[in-house]
């Protein structure tokens, strides 16, 4: 029988604090019938956002065609639906349970690159863009490509999303972690850039690619386009690739925030020589289609010889699944003015992003009144990193550095395993994100309907009052 002693030894040192021990306490206590509020995950429709009325219409006419030749069907549907169903049937005549091309159905392709133009104003090739089970495939897809020797290392955020410490440890890869600047709304210092550079160097590790999130998970934080040029900048002078994960690109809430694709700026600096890696989802933004897993690799600069590599790879796995493709089709395709179901996928779409903007507010303002809680009011994605003050139970100055991360990430993972434990608040310690030493953290969603943010503030506010006061 193997044992955990014969299990890949990168897999046992991978962490993904987004689901770990807090979250299996979660789900055992569920289990015993205490009601669960679930931040630890942007998860959209787990916590009762609706699904899309286009999407899900047309996918229903896609997995049982049987519903077009009803003469019912046209009570139900939208006149544009029915037409938009049968053009894709034609376009897709082995249905949605074949496989597809290895990088994606080509009419899919087409239509994403359009959307890119469209989006950027600049032009895009279908032959560079592969359709992925998410964008968390596309990441792993760059970093095998991208990994060559134990050595290589990637320039990934701190606080960051744990897939990419998780990924790149699981393939035996070198992190090398640059803090976001949180007292300048998280953006990325060039300072800070250099020195995390130069001290991976000094240790040996030959700096390969950075990773940029942006918006921010799980900061909430959106680049300025200045940030975003000096990053090009930066990883042009220390020729590195750049992975740009932008899945939250459709969650900008802040007046004076604006989304800009490193595509883009890319383009307007006239760059090509930095190889770019973008990935998008369908999972965010207002679709909130995670369980569709559904999304696509962009790439850029790169020759054909390689690119060839990169569809060979993902070959190997066959292709993404053909029902996420279809999403990923609709997401870039919406309805458009003049069709029967434009003005209610514009409801939907609109009323989904001022509700997500409204709960920052909520959240934001909210924590920021309780003593020993400062965040930024998240500008973009679904997240909040919440900055904690509590009372020292031990004496820094006396501990090692390894013995200080140990002694900071037991009392960030205590303060929210018994948040959980008295309130029912599933939240993530910020030491699964990393954190700037001397610093507490926690990440949170504003995913919850309204009523239960303003209800979760409160609950917030007695607990960390409460759990302070034990601590004295």
């Amino acid at each position: 029988m193997i044992s955990i002693k014969d299990l890949n030894p990168h897999l046992l040192s991978a962490e993904y604090a987004v689901r770990g021990p807090i979250v299996i306490r979660a789900q055992e206590l569920e289990k015993e019938g205490k009601k669960i509020i679930y931040c630890n995950i942007g998860n959209p429709q787990a916590l009762k956002q609706k699904p899309l009325t286009y999407i899900r219409q047309i996918l229903s006419l896609m997995e049982y065609p049987t519903l077009l030749d009803d003469p019912a069907a046209s009570k139900i549907y939208p006149s544009d639906i029915i037409e938009r169903a049968k053009k894709l049937h034609h376009q897709m005549p082995h249905g949605t349970g074949a496989y597809t091309q290895s990088a994606g159905m080509p009419f899919i392709k087409q239509a994403i690159a359009k959307y890119i133009e469209s989006r950027d104003g600049i032009p895009a090739n279908e032959n560079n863009i592969i359709l992925t089970d998410g964008a968390s495939k596309g990441v792993s897809a760059v970093l095998t490509a991208l990994l060559k020797k134990p050595s290589d290392g990637f320039m990934i955020p701190i606080p960051q999303y744990p897939l990419y410490s998780a990924t790149i440890e699981l393939y035996g890869g070198s992190q090398i972690g640059y803090y976001l600047d949180e007292a300048n709304s998280w953006q990325l210092n060039e300072e800070i850039l250099t020195k995390s550079l130069n001290d991976a160097k000094a240790r040996g590790i030959d700096p390969v690619a950075i990773v940029v999130i942006n918006p921010g998970n799980p900061t909430g934080a959106v680049l300025t386009l200045e940030n975003i040029k000096m990053i090009i900048s930066f990883a042009k002078k220390h020729k590195l690739a750049i992975m740009a994960d932008e899945v939250y690109q459709d969650n900008v809430y802040a007046a004076n925030g604006m989304f800009h694709s490193f595509a883009k700026v890319m383009h307007q600096l006239g760059e090509n020589e930095i190889s770019l890696f973008s990935f998008h989802s369908v999972s965010k933004g207002f679709m909130g289609e995670c369980g569709h897993r559904g999304g696509y690799l962009e790439i850029r600069n790169v020759p054909a010889d390689v690119m060839a590599e990169f569809i060979k790879l993902q070959s190997i796995s066959l292709c993404s699944n053909t029902v996420g493709q279809l999403v990923t089709y609709l997401v870039v395709t919406p309805p458009q003015k003049g069709e029967a179901s434009y003005d209610l996928y514009i409801k939907e779409r609109d009323g989904i992003l001022n509700e997500l903007k409204a709960k920052a507010e909520i959240l934001g303002k909210g924590l920021n009144a309780i003593e020993g809680m400062t965040i930024d009011i998240p500008q973009g994605a679904m997240y909040a990193f919440v900055k904690l003050e509590l009372p020292h139970t031990a004496d820094v100055t006396k501990m090692s550095p390894a013995e200080q991360l140990a002694y900071e990430s037991k009392r960030d993972n205590d303060y929210c395993m018994a948040l959980l434990e008295e309130t029912g608040i599933c939240v993530v310690p910020g030491s699964g994100f990393g954190q700037l030493p001397g610093t507490l953290h926690f990440r949170t969603t504003f995913l919850p309907p309204r009523d239960e943010m303003e209800a979760l503030v409160e609950k917030m506010r007695v607990f960390h009052a409460g759990y302070v006061e034990k601590m004295k």
